[in-house]
């Protein structure tokens, strides 16, 4: 079981219920930060000082207040230290339950279980938790039968550069030019418009207006 671990969470209510969670599970030390800057560098400093943590649980919003922070969301945290931390195992615990945004954490090697908060949120937790110790995946019941299926289409970071230029308003032959300026592959008008077309039959959006607010509303972009 993990001796160690690190909970990313803004609010403290869900800190207590995290911990009255894992209490049985014998965990000896765990930490709470509130912001995912800190929840980053306090990984950092335990892997320095040779006392790293065993499993970080993080939400993945998180409330903007005064503070200014270069990592805003669990997603950033979570793609950043699965390449600066690879051996680190996140579990998401999230009220986020969107098959789409489960898919794409999931794809993160690190990611080794997706929690739904809710009615079941805690229970659900406290057997990710000693599933992941034991090297095994979890996922809540809201997402897990479309996590264990093959999805339609994998999103690339390439789809993303797409969704992302498209959202800020640029037409298809604007998007081909981005890419040329920033040297991403490929970067014809061609594959932008065959690449599109299947986005919108994938989210099932009849233009590239609704394919925006789809995939904004899924949390992708």
């Amino acid at each position: 079981m993990f001796k160690k671990v690190l909970v990313a969470e803004d609010f403290s209510s869900v800190n207590k219920g995290i911990v009255t969670t894992l209490a049985p599970l014998g965990i000896s030390k765990i930490e709470h930060v509130s912001y995912c800057d800190d929840a980053y560098l306090k990984i950092k400093k335990a892997e320095q000082d040779g006392d790293p943590f065993d499993l970080l649980l993080t939400d993945l919003s998180f409330k903007p207040d005064h503070r200014s922070q270069k990592l805003t969301s669990g997603h950033e945290l979570a793609t950043l230290l699965n390449t600066e931390h690879p051996t680190l195992p996140i579990i998401i615990f999230t009220h986020e339950d969107r098959m789409e945004k489960a898919r794409m954490l999931s794809s993160i090697e690190t990611v080794r279980a997706y929690v739904c908060k809710g009615r079941h949120g805690h229970s659900d937790l406290y057997t990710a938790v000693q599933e992941v110790a034991k090297g095994k995946p979890f996922y809540s019941e809201a997402v897990a039968p479309g996590l264990l299926k093959e999805p339609l289409l994998e999103l690339t970071d390439f789809d993303i550069t797409l969704l992302k230029q498209l959202s800020h308003g640029l037409l298809q032959d604007e998007i081909s030019v981005y890419l040329k300026q920033v040297n991403m592959s490929p970067s014809s008008l061609s594959s932008v418009e065959k690449r599109l077309s299947k986005l919108k039959d994938h989210f099932g959006a009849k233009n590239s207006t609704q394919l925006v607010a789809v995939v904004k509303d899924l949390g992708i972009i």
